[in-house]
Parts: C-alpha cells; structure tokens; sequence
C-alpha cells in the first residue's frame, strides 16, 4: 500500500480494539492475517450491523410472533453460536494447561475463583457464566471502542481546525520523541474535550443495554415492579440542551470553562449509569487516549473529499450507531 494512499480504516481500528481486550481474556494478541481472528472479527461486526437493522428491531418489539419465521434473528443466533463455542474451546484450553501459581487472563483468575467456589452452591462462579461474560466483553471491549475510533477520526476531517489544535497540544505536552502515556491526560484539557465531545456526539450506544429492576421501584411516581426490564436512554443525556449549549453540533468547547480546563457535565454519560455501567469504562477511556493522540502526533489526517461534503449519518442505528463508511489518508508529520 503507498503511503498516504485513501483507506478504510473500519479494520484497522477493529483489529486494534479487539486485541487489547483479547490480551485481557484469553492472554494472547492475534496477528492481522490470523484466520480465527478475522473469523470472530467477521461474526461480531456481521452481528452488530445486523443488530442494529430495522429488521432486528422490529423482532425485538414481536419477538414472541417473528421467532417462528425465517429473519436476521436466526443469522444473530449462529453466529453468537459460533462465538460461543470458539469461548468455550478456550475456556477448556486454559483449563487443561491452567497453573494455580501463575494466572494468564481472565480466564485463568475466573477458573481459579470457580475452584474456590465449587462447595457454594449459589455461586455466581460456573462455566456458563465464565463463558457469556467472555461473549459480553469481548463484544463490548471491541465494537464501541472501534466505532468511536472511527467517529473520532471522521470527526477530524470533517472539523479539520479541531486536529490541528490537538496536534498543536500534543506538540507542546509530549513532542515528538516519545510516545503519550496516559500520566499526559491531566496536562491535555482540549485533547480530553475533544475526546469527551467525540463520545457524547457519536452516542454509540443510544439506549445503553437491558436492566432489571432488582425489587419493586417507584421513580417519577411511576412503579416498577420487580424485574421489569429497563432502558436508561443515553441520548436523552448526551443530547439535553439544558447541559450542552448547541447538543446536535460537534463543538469541544462543551467540555471546556473560561479558562480553559476541562469542565465535568453530569450528563455525560457514554458509559452508562448506576452501578451496572460499563465495566471498561477505565480500559475504553485510556484505549481512546493513547490511540487518537499516538495516531494525530505521527500523522496528519485528510479526507480525499471536501470537508463540507463529509456526511455524519450513521450507517445504520439500533442498538448501536454503526458509523458511514469513509477514506482517510494518513500523512506522516
């Protein structure tokens, strides 16, 4: 590929999103050809698209009627069945070769806890849970912090004066003879409300993800009974003009006060809220960080397109915001 040539940067930034997190559970990186990887790679965005089609949708609302008929539901279950058992021959994997002294990942520390467990039989520790937590974090640990990469730069050429201003920062805080480590974050306010405005605009998860109520609730003088499912609607925060001054215009200045500094905004919320948000909230934020400022002090970014002509309509909106495709060119600095 000749540098700087126009590229799609959708594989990109899954493959490296995905193995930071495949680092995490199942302890080892995957090379960009590895087939099994671009296999699991495949099924997770094939089912994310498909998750967020209008088909889909609608079986979500009728899914007692629809469940009997042919649709993108029945593709949905194959191909998380395929996932799975990937999950599963690993988890059995790390079973054969597990030592106690040593723990790799996840995996490891998860079998190691279901053996100090195994006598309770209420416990949360089983293998069926070990493997749908595997499934959850690795979609979750992939896909938004992908399509917010990808937002993020789209963002850039379409706001071309926003890059330049943080490459102007990361050019006074860390320069070009080392790479950004995360202890820059405090000394960066704009980089990190450009960051913040990233996530808040993109709204990738715009009805965050199902809930139960975990006993009788009344809130607004509405009752809930137990185990009612609930959406907390991250849109309705992320967009509420009462927090953000212009909530459908990309402008970093949400984040930032008089002076300068970064400004906190209780209704940014990307990660969710309550005690069941996000789990990766830490390791998605520091992802964030590191790629976008390591990617913008190497390289300037162009669209082979007049900025104007830029479209932000995500490709397809569901469960999540799939972003449009795009070209961008990286032009070392």
């Amino acid at each position: 590929m000749d540098k700087g040539a126009p590229l799609d940067p959708t594989f990109l930034f899954q493959c490296i999103t995905a193995n930071i997190i495949c680092s995490v559970i199942f302890g080892q990186r995957f090379d960009y050809q590895d087939r099994q990887f671009l296999r699991l790679l495949d099924l997770l965005y094939q089912t994310i698209s498909l998750m967020s089609g209008l088909s889909t949708q609608l079986f979500e609302l009728f899914s007692g009627f629809l469940k009997y008929f042919p649709g993108t539901h029945r593709q949905i279950f194959k191909n998380l069945m395929e996932i799975l058992n990937y999950m599963r021959h690993s988890v059995e994997e790390h079973r054969r070769t597990l030592d106690p002294s040593a723990p790799r990942d996840f995996i490891d520390t998860y079998l190691l806890h279901m053996e100090k467990e195994k006598s309770n039989q209420h416990t949360e520790f089983h293998h069926q849970n070990l493997v749908i937590s595997l499934l959850s974090l690795f979609f979750a640990g992939t896909e938004t912090s992908s399509s917010t990469l990808r937002y993020g730069f789209l963002l850039m050429l379409k706001y071309p004066r926003v890059a330049e201003k943080v490459q102007k920062e990361i050019d006074q805080v860390i320069g070009s003879r080392r790479l950004p480590t995360l202890d820059d974050r405090t000394n960066m306010p704009y980089t990190e409300a450009v960051l913040h405005e990233i996530q808040r605009f993109a709204d990738i998860i715009p009805l965050s993800l199902p809930h139960r109520v975990t006993k009788d609730t009344v809130f607004r003088g509405f009752v809930f009974p137990k185990n009612t499912e609930v959406y907390p609607i991250l849109s309705s925060a992320l967009r509420d003009p009462q927090y953000f001054a212009q909530p459908d215009t990309f402008n970093p200045d949400h984040f930032l006060d008089a002076n300068g500094a970064l400004k906190k905004n209780e209704a940014f919320m990307p990660f969710s809220i309550g005690k069941r948000m996000c789990l990766g909230e830490g390791i998605a934020r520091s992802e964030l960080f590191l790629f976008f400022t390591a990617i913008l002090q190497n390289f300037s970014v162009v669209s082979p397109v007049d900025p104007q002509g830029i479209s932000l309509t995500p490709k397809d909106s569901g469960v999540c915001k799939i972003p449009p495709g795009y070209q961008i060119r990286f032009l070392p600095r």
